[in-house]
């Protein structure tokens, strides 16, 4: 809110350290708390936690142990991404920020954390499960933001570097240079590049990210200050596939050479080119998923005199890359639309062939936060303004496998199927323009000497998408021009009872304006019914109303936080299967609104500062998120309302806990932590869901005394799942229902599979560092 830290803040706020990796041993519950005063919820992560955890973590694995938090992974680095639902609202449904600038994709608001930042380099993650503040640049927080800031560099020329092996051929270095103070000018800045290497764990092929990242830090007289962030990343794994229940019931985490075809579908792709045979689709060659991001950030704050102060964030972001995939075509007839040709590659025509298929994504993305801040006495106001502009282009060529089963090309290009009438023939072919506008203003009043603070707020968003769908005979034509407008208030209390207690209100409005996928007509056509994926242009946004209510306690040795959470959510957004009632045969997919939800829950954590070098930590939720209204489902020629009113939401577990416990005397030091996950349903019909688990995971590390160059060189072993629990994590693909169902006009409706992602085994990492 406005009297708080907010994401394009110039500075997160954190305690000195004494370490030259961060580490204070005084932060609370080792580094899962702060002392917060914000009116509404938030839970922040510090270097304290971070550094202990195995290096180059991506930021979702490192705030899993939070209230309200489920986050998961597929693999022990984290290099294949992951996912993180907070209260029941998954990450696209969360803003995620660095340094004040956004990480969602643009497009399909999906978040990609292996390629954030390098975890040496991260000082704080702050959580805000509730709703986004007024300066936060997303159009996608209808459940919350998470809010990563960056260290800053050394006053003093120095740096770090850091060696790293494990399980599955783990290897990475990290190594950071800080150039100190430049002369007079208030200069400093460091660079770093980290190097990560992994093998898969349940399938053939590895992983691998090259990563770069740069920060200048000017300051000059009163609070004036210009900041200049650069990360890189080069990001080269293949994809990992989902599993049904019934293939992971039959086949767990998979075997080589288990099954590459039919129903159950595989969990691992196949490690051996078995030639010209419908097999080669799962050859893991034909998955990879290299992408390449860029993200530039400015930050900075100018003291306007008069109490009036500048913060301006301008930003870009870059994104290039594909998932890949493979499909058998026919060259003498491929469909152009409604029209049926043939095509060519190189002028060859090769007849019924398995051609290469990838997902092309090419991201332009300049936009800039800037605010006017004006404090008077007891009330700050601030004005801003948040202005974006995008370019998205999303491509599917198809073209050749090379004859040792992998792709001529992983990206796509070089000789194409080009169709007779000289087209490239393309899976999807679109662009999208999205434009944001959005003022913003908020007041803040502070009273009986700040024991009582009352902010209140409003931003107005104006998103604009400007879409060309370069496929012919599509439902909705090629132009496509669509307009989202809302209103968004806020408003929060926050009272100091005494110096050890406060109370806190707030009251938010937070929406999510549907995905670009969901304006376009794509994948293959089907006379009758169009194609395989329906456009749907008449969403609207999802919408939640959010209010919370807590108490915070904090003393010199123990803080806790208690928070009631109430939602209101309408216009839910989600992807549905539907069959083709004149043709069963064929169906496509579409986006729809999916009615209300209703979610009642409480967070609560607990944390101490050192007890005999030792500090736990505990976090606990528990929820209830029902859905409000009925389903409309279409399968085999049904179409019908599902009775989903009142049932249990999707991917959102009753019951969270979290346990960390952390020891450190300053030379020794280890951490445990457990989470347990309830179950979590995968339908809107509560007929398929994943069951509970628990995740235990251990570090212990030693600290040696500083010699010579090297300033408290450091060993370290972390154990990630130390009882090699194989258990499903997250519900990735959702359906209405997963059997039969009866709906409410007495028909029976088919179900449909819901796909999941199989959590990362057991795997040990040991690691040296050492600063300079």
């Amino acid at each position: 809110m406005i009297g708080q830290t907010a994401p394009t803040d110039e500075k997160m706020v954190v305690l000195g350290h004494h370490y030259t990796d961060g580490v204070t041993r005084r932060a609370i519950g080792g580094g899962l708390m702060v002392k917060e005063d914000a009116p509404k919820s938030k839970s922040t992560v510090t270097r304290d936690y971070i550094e202990k955890q195995t290096p180059g973590l991506n930021p979702m694995q490192l705030i899993a142990l939070l209230p309200g938090v489920n986050a998961t992974d597929s693999d022990p680095m984290g290099l294949t991404g992951g996912h993180t639902s907070v209260r029941g609202m998954n990450e696209s449904s969360m803003g995620y920020t660095l340094e004040g600038f956004p990480l969602n994709d643009i497009g399909s608001y999906a978040v990609y954390p292996q390629e954030i930042v390098d975890s040496e380099n991260l000082s704080s993650i702050q959580v805000a499960q509730g709703s986004a503040d007024l300066d936060s640049p997303t159009v996608s927080a209808s459940g919350g933001v998470v809010n990563m800031f960056m260290i800053d560099p050394k006053e003093k020329m120095g740096g770090r570097a850091d060696f790293t092996y494990g399980s599955f051929n783990t290897v990475r270095g990290f190594a950071r240079f800080d150039t100190g103070l430049m002369g007079n000018s208030g200069t400093r800045a460091y660079f770093s590049f980290s190097d990560t290497h992994e093998d898969e764990w349940r399938g053939p092929g590895n992983e691998s990210k090259i990563h770069g990242e740069m920060k200048v830090v000017k300051e000059w007289g009163k609070d004036n200050r210009v900041s200049f962030v650069v990360v890189g990343n080069q990001l080269d794994n293949y994809g990992t596939p989902t599993t049904t229940m019934a293939s992971w019931n039959k086949y767990g985490i998979g075997v080589m050479g288990g099954p590459v075809s039919g129903s159950p579908p595989n969990t691992v792709y196949n490690s051996i080119y078995t030639g010209n045979t419908s097999a080669n689709t799962n050859y893991y060659k034909l998955h990879p998923n290299p992408f390449t991001n860029i993200y530039i950030s400015a930050p900075s704050r100018f003291n306007l005199g008069h109490n009036m102060t500048l913060t301006e964030t301008p930003y870009f972001w870059y994104g290039f890359g594909n998932g890949g995939g493979a499909y058998w075509e026919n060259m003498n007839s491929m469909s152009y639309g409604s029209q049926t040709m043939s095509g060519t590659i190189g002028g060859k025509n090769y007849g019924n062939t398995l051609l290469y298929n990838p997902s092309i994504t090419r991201t332009y993305r300049p936009g800039a936060v800037t605010k006017w801040t004006w404090t008077s006495g007891i009330n700050r106001l601030m004005i801003g303004y948040w202005f974006e502009y995008s370019y998205q282009r999303q491509t599917a060529p198809y073209s050749l496998i090379a004859a040792d089963g992998s792709p001529e090309s992983e990206w796509g290009t070089g000789d194409n199927l080009i169709l007779a009438n000289g087209q490239v023939a393309q899976y999807r072919d679109t662009l999208t323009r999205t434009i944001i506008n959005t003022p913003f203003i908020g007041d803040s009043i502070s009273l009986f000497h700040n024991r009582l603070t009352i902010d209140a707020g409003l931003k107005y968003s104006i998103i604009t998408r400007d879409g060309r769908n370069y496929l012919p005979d599509t439902s909705t034509g090629r132009v496509i021009d669509q307009t989202y407008r809302e209103a968004l208030p806020t408003m929060a209390f926050r009272y100091k009872v005494d110096n050890k207690n406060q109370l806190f209100f707030s009251v938010a409005t937070n929406y999510r304006v549907p995905m670009n996928s969901s304006l376009y007509d794509s994948g293959a056509y089907y006379a009758g019914s169009g194609y395989s994926n329906h456009a749907a242009t008449g969403l609207n946004p999802e919408i939640s109303i959010s209010e919370e209510f807590g108490w915070r306690y904090q003393g010199k040795l123990i803080n806790t936080s208690v928070t009631y959470f109430h939602y209101n959510f309408t216009n839910r957004l989600f992807s549905q299967t539907i069959t083709d009632p004149n043709n069963p045969s064929d169906y496509y997919s579409t986006s729809i609104n999916g009615g209300g939800e209703t979610t009642n829950g409480v967070d609560f954590e607990i944390g101490t500062r050192p007890i005999y070098n030792i500090r736990p930590y505990f976090s606990a939720e528990y929820i209830d998120a029902r859905t409000d209204s009925n389903l409309a489902a279409s399968a085999s020629g049904v179409d019908a309302l599902l009775p989903t009113k009142g049932k249990f939401a999707p991917q959102t577990p009753r019951y969270q806990f979290g346990f960390g416990l952390d020891y450190d005397n300053g030379g020794i030091f280890g951490n445990f932590s457990l989470k347990y996950v309830a179950k979590q349903y995968s339908t809107f019909m509560d007929d398929q869901n994943i069951p509970a688990y628990v995740r235990m995971n251990i570090g212990v590390g030693y600290r040696f005394k500083s010699w010579g160059l090297f300033k408290s060189p450091t060993i370290k072993l972390n154990l990630s799942n130390i009882t090699n629990n194989h258990y499903l994590n997250y519900a990735s693909g959702v359906e209405s229902n997963a059997n039969y169902a009866t709906a409410m006009n007495g028909q029976s409706v088919k179900g449909y599979a819901p796909t999941y992602t199989i959590a990362s085994p057991f795997s040990a990492i040991f690691s040296m560092s050492s600063g300079f």
